[in-house]
C-alpha cells in the first residue's frame, strides 16, 4: 500500500490507493479545500488522480506557480463552454495557457462582437458561481472520434485522429459541456474566481496560411480577484507607456505602410539612436574591440556553408543578379569570419575582438511586427570574439561583466539570466556542445550568479547565455547574448597557427549586449514612460525666453552651452511663457532655462526641471556644471 512522501520529508502511510485529494484531507481540511492538483515526482496531476504505489507528492495550491497554470488552463475551458452555450453552432479547437492567461480559437460563421465577449463572459462567471465539478474520462480513440462527431466538432475528430498511437485520449466534463484535453484541471468550477476576455483576433488553423481563418479569444486568469486588479492596472499603466504613443509625442519616429517593419527616424529619435551607438562605441574602445563593417548582401553558397541558409532560410530576404542569388544579412557573424581570413592568424593574435553595429534585415511574419520591438530591419550592437579554448574562460567571463555593468549605466539592475543548451537542429559535434556548455555554466557559476536552464533553446550553432531584463512594470525582455561556437569558423575557412605549428579553427564567441538597437529604445521608453535620464535625452535644454528682447542673449547661451557638449535648442516663439514651459514639459525636455531681463542683465538663468522643480537662478558655469556631474553619475 503506498507511502506518501512530502515536501517537509514527513511520510503518511495508506492500507489502500489514495486520491491526491485524500492525501491533502488527511494533512487538513483547509489545504484539502484549497488544494488544485498534486505533484507527483515532478509531474502535474488532478486531485482525483488515484496513488497507487509509493510516491512523492506536493499539494497544489493557488498560491504555487503551478496552481495559476491550472487555474489558467481551466479558465479556457470555462470559456468554451460559455461559448457553446451562448453559440451552440461554434466549434471548438484548441485553448492553452500563455503567459498571464489563456486563450481559445474557435471556429464560427459571424464574427465575434466586443459585445459578445462581455456576454461570454458574464455566462463564465455564471458557471463559476455553480461551482460544476470538473471530471476526467479516457476513451479509446475509435469512441472518442465517434464522440466528437457526433458534436459536429470537427476540429477535435482532427486533433485525435494526428495523436500518436501511443497517446492516451482523455476527456475532462463540466456540466453539459466536454473537451479533449490532457490535464490538469481544478476540481469544480468555483475554484475559478478572478478572470476577464480581453481582445479578439483572427488565426489560422494550424497557424497556417492555407487552413481556415479562425476566431481567438484572449483572457487573462488571476487566483484572486485582487491579483487581477493588479494585473489590469499595470496593463493600463503599460498602455500609457506605449514606445509608439511616446515615439509620436516626442518626435521621435514613425513607420508607414510603404516600409512595412522598418523605421523613418527623426531628429531627435537620431539623437537617441546616436546616443547609444557612442555609448556602445566608447565601451569597444574600452575592451579593446576592433570596429569594423561588413557588406549588407552576400551570396547565398556563404549562407549555406554557415548553416543559416538551412536553419533560417523562412527569415530572410533574398535578391537575385547575373543568376547569383544573394541573402540580405539577418546576422552579421559570416562577415566578421570573411574579415578574420583575411591574413594568416597566430595564436599571439588571439583573442581578436571584433564588433559592427551591422544593419540586419530578417523577414518577420506581418502580424507579427509590433512598432520598435518586432521589426525587419535594425541594428544589431554584434560583436565576435575569436580565441582559443584556454582564453574561452576569461573572455566569456570578461564579457558577463560588461553586459551587467552596460545594464546598470541605462539603469536595468533587475537582470533574469538563463543557460540555453543544444536544440532539435544543431550543426557540430555533440562533444562540442558539451564542451560549449560547460563553459558557459562554469562563467556563470564563478561570477555567482543565479540562473536558469533553458533545455533546447540554444542557437543552433551554440548554446547562449541569455540576459533578460525586468523594467519597472515586471515585464522581462530579452536583450544580451554571450554564444560558444564550435562550428561556424572551421565551416567558414577560419583558422589560425597554433603553438605547435598546426593550423587549428578559433573558437567565436559571439555576443549582443543590447540586441537590436531599434527594440532596446522601444525598452527605454517604456521603462522611463519617456522621461529619459538626462545622458540619454536627445533634447537635454531648451531655453525659453519670456520677450524678443532676450532673443540674442538665447542663442548666446545656446552657442556656450553646445560647446560643453550639452544637447539644447532655443524656443524664441512670440507665445506666453506658460504656454512654452507647459509645452516642453509634456515633451520631457530634462531642464528649461528661463531668461527675461533680470537674468539678462545678471547674465545667469532661471533653471526649472522637467519634473517642475524650480531651481532658482544658476551662472551658466554653475549649470553645466551640474549637468555634466548629473550625466557622469548616468542618473
Amino acid at each position: 500500500m503506498p507511502i506518501i512522501t512530502l515536501p517537509d520529508g514527513k511520510q503518511l502511510e495508506f492500507d489502500q490507493p489514495v486520491s491526491i485529494y485524500d492525501v491533502a484531507t488527511r494533512i487538513g481540511a483547509g489545504l484539502a479545500k484549497a488544494a488544485l492538483g498534486g505533484k507527483i515526482n515532478d509531474q502535474i496531476f488532478d486531485t482525483s488522480y488515484l496513488i497507487e504505489q509509493d510516491a512523492s507528492l506536493k499539494i497544489i495550491t493557488d498560491r504555487d506557480p503551478e496552481g495559476l497554470n491550472i487555474i489558467r488552463h481551466s479558465t479556457a475551458h470555462l470559456m468554451a463552454q460559455a461559448v457553446k452555450q451562448l453559440f451552440p453552432s461554434a466549434q471548438v479547437t484548441i485553448g492553452p495557457m500563455i503567459d498571464n492567461g489563456f486563450y481559445y480559437d474557435f471556429a464560427y460563421a459571424h464574427p465575434f462582437t466586443p459585445e459578445d465577449l462581455e456576454k461570454i463572459e458574464k455566462r463564465m462567471a455564471e458557471l463559476a458561481k455553480k461551482d460544476l465539478p470538473i471530471s476526467r474520462k479516457v476513451m479509446s480513440r475509435v469512441d472518442a472520434v465517434k464522440f466528437f462527431q457526433s458534436l459536429g466538432e470537427d476540429y477535435k475528430v482532427q486533433i485525435i485522429k494526428e495523436l500518436p498511437e501511443t497517446e492516451t485520449i482523455s476527456l475532462y466534463e463540466q456540466g453539459d459541456f466536454t473537451d479533449l484535453c490532457r490535464g490538469s484541471h481544478v476540481p469544480s468550477t468555483g475554484k475559478l474566481k478572478a478572470f476577464k476576455l480581453m481582445k479578439l483576433a483572427g488565426a489560422y488553423w494550424r497557424g497556417d496560411s492555407n487552413n481556415a481563418m479562425l476566431q481567438r479569444i484572449y483572457g487573462t486568469a488571476w487566483a484572486n480577484k485582487q491579483d487581477l486588479t493588479t494585473y489590469l492596472e499595470r496593463l493600463e499603466e503599460a498602455e500609457k507607456r506605449d514606445h509608439r504613443r511616446i515615439g509620436k509625442n516626442l518626435d521621435l519616429f514613425h513607420s508607414q505602410e510603404e516600409a512595412p517593419g522598418m523605421m523613418f527616424w527623426h531628429q531627435n529619435g537620431w539623437a537617441l539612436y546616436q546616443n547609444i551607438i557612442q555609448y556602445m562605441r566608447n565601451k569597444l574602445q574600452d575592451n579593446d574591440y576592433e570596429e569594423v563593417f561588413a557588406p549588407l548582401i552576400l551570396d547565398r553558397i556563404l549562407w549555406e556553408k554557415s548553416g543559416h541558409w538551412d536553419k533560417f532560410d523562412a527569415n530572410m530576404f533574398t535578391t537575385m543578379s547575373e543568376n547569383r542569388e544573394y541573402a540580405i544579412k539577418p546576422m552579421n557573424c559570416p562577415g566578421h569570419i570573411q574579415i578574420y581570413n583575411q591574413g594568416l592568424k597566430s595564436y599571439r593574435d588571439l583573442p581578436l575582438r571584433m564588433a559592427e553595429f551591422g544593419l540586419c534585415h530578417r523577414n518577420e511574419l506581418s502580424g507579427a511586427l509590433h512598432g520598435l520591438m518586432r521589426i525587419r530591419e535594425f541594428v544589431q550592437d554584434d560583436a565576435h570574439v575569436f580565441c582559443t579554448e584556454d582564453q574561452l574562460q576569461t573572455e566569456i567571463t570578461t564579457l558577463i561583466d560588461i553586459v551587467l555593468n552596460t545594464y546598470h549605466d541605462f539603469g536595468f539592475n533587475d537582470i533574469v539570466i538563463r543557460l540555453a543548451t543544444r536544440p532539435e537542429k544543431y550543426i557540430g559535434t555533440d562533444e562540442n556542445w558539451q564542451r560549449a556548455e560547460k563553459a558557459l555554466e562554469v562563467a556563470l557559476n564563478e561570477k555567482q550568479l543565479a540562473f536558469d536552464w533553458a533545455p533546447g533553446e540554444g542557437a543552433f550553432y551554440g548554446p547562449k547565455i541569455e540576459f533578460h531584463l525586468r523594467d519597472c512594470l515586471e515585464r522581462v525582455w530579452q536583450c544580451g547574448t554571450i554564444q560558444v561556437d564550435f562550428s561556424m569558423p572551421g565551416r567558414l575557412g577560419a583558422e589560425y597557427v597554433a603553438k605547435d605549428g598546426s593550423r587549428q579553427p578559433p573558437i567565436m564567441v559571439h555576443r549582443a549586449i543590447l540586441g537590436s538597437i531599434e527594440r532596446f529604445i522601444g525598452i527605454l521608453l517604456e521603462h522611463y514612460a519617456g522621461k529619459l535620464p538626462l545622458w540619454l535625452a536627445p533634447l537635454q535644454v531648451i531655453v525659453l525666453n519670456i520677450t524678443d528682447r532676450q532673443a540674442d542673449y538665447a542663442q548666446k547661451i545656446i552657442k556656450t552651452l553646445k560647446k560643453q557638449g550639452i544637447r539644447c535648442r532655443a524656443d524664441l516663439r512670440n507665445e506666453k511663457i506658460g504656454f512654452k514651459i507647459r509645452e516642453h514639459t509634456l515633451k520631457y525636455v530634462p531642464y528649461q532655462l528661463i531668461i527675461g531681463d533680470k537674468e539678462m542683465d545678471a547674465l545667469s538663468v532661471s533653471v526649472r526641471t522637467q519634473a517642475g522643480e524650480d531651481l532658482g537662478s544658476m551662472s551658466l558655469e554653475a549649470l553645466t556644471a551640474r549637468l555634466q556631474a548629473e550625466m557622469l553619475q548616468k542618473k
